[in-house]
């Protein structure tokens, strides 16, 4: 699909404005303390590196999949390099994720994207698009919100869109762009397998910024069995994949770098239990 110039500029400018709109509870969240242990326990934790925005040729596409770790892809539906991307990271043994356009609070609709999920749409057209995403994205073994602090506060929407995952087999990840996010009670509802995203590497798009997230990383894990960490191809996505080389070799010796398919260990649907640890 042709994807015109002043389309890609308003996407870029959306990212900008999401960035700068996203809510402050959203950077770092409080996953749950794992139990008191002694021996190695270490050992056991994990970090999954998700990178957003894979599909449209952005800045840094090269370098985040080439870093020296398994990561987790997270690519657009329906963009010139979406089946490139997705094929690639498959190749390099990373996990592939849809990351589904989801209406914004803020901006405009028309800065998400083709097949964008937005609340005014009937239950059969999310139905609709959702399937076609899937459809669209080779390899994909669940899928994320790209932006969408509006949608994943809307249970009627987040309800369509996780059954559907379900129906295919896929896990679902809650960026949380908003805290007012309804993805963890109606997963329960639905019965399905979700993750969910503890920090934003790159709100702020400079090395020093991601460099100064992947502290907060090093201090989650010291409480924390696991850490979900989310940074970007395209504006920051040089600058991010430059602070992540530069940090991985010191976090490998505090955990082990992971896709986000190796966080999800429990067979069929989560216990309720199992959901509120995410």
């Amino acid at each position: 699909m042709r994807i015109g110039k002043i389309f890609l500029g308003k996407l870029a400018l959306g990212l900008v404005l999401l960035a700068a709109g996203r809510d402050a509870n959203a950077s770092v969240s409080s996953p749950s303390a794992i139990p008191e242990s002694g021996g190695n326990a270490v050992d056991k934790r994990q970090i999954a590196i998700v990178i957003d925005d894979f599909g449209n040729g952005m800045k840094g596409t090269e370098q985040m999949l080439n870093l020296p770790i398994k990561l987790t892809a997270a690519i657009m539906p329906f963009l010139p390099t979406t089946k490139e991307d997705a094929e690639k990271a498959h190749r390099l043994g990373h996990d592939v994720i849809v990351h589904l356009p989801m209406e914004p609070v803020r901006g405009q609709k028309n800065w998400l994207g083709p097949g964008a999920i937005t609340t005014d749409l009937s239950d059969g057209e999310i139905r609709k698009r959702v399937e076609a995403a899937i459809a669209d994205v080779p390899h994909a073994i669940g899928m994320n919100n790209h932006m969408g602090s509006k949608a994943t506060a809307d249970k009627r929407v987040m309800r369509i869109v996780l059954q559907v995952c379900k129906e295919k087999g896929l896990i679902f990840l809650d960026s949380r762009t908003s805290f007012r996010t309804v993805v963890p009670a109606v997963a329960k509802e639905v019965g399905i397998e979700t993750v969910r995203n503890d920090i934003f590497l790159d709100d702020v798009y400079t090395r020093q910024h991601a460099l100064k997230q992947l502290q907060e990383v090093k201090k989650l894990l010291q409480k924390n069995e696991r850490c979900v960490a989310i940074g970007h191809v395209g504006p920051p996505g040089l600058s991010t994949s430059d602070a992540l080389r530069a940090v991985i070799p010191e976090l490998k010796g505090k955990a082990e770098f992971v896709p986000l398919s190796a966080l999800l260990s429990l067979p069929g649907p989560f216990t309720a239990q199992g959901l509120q640890s995410r």
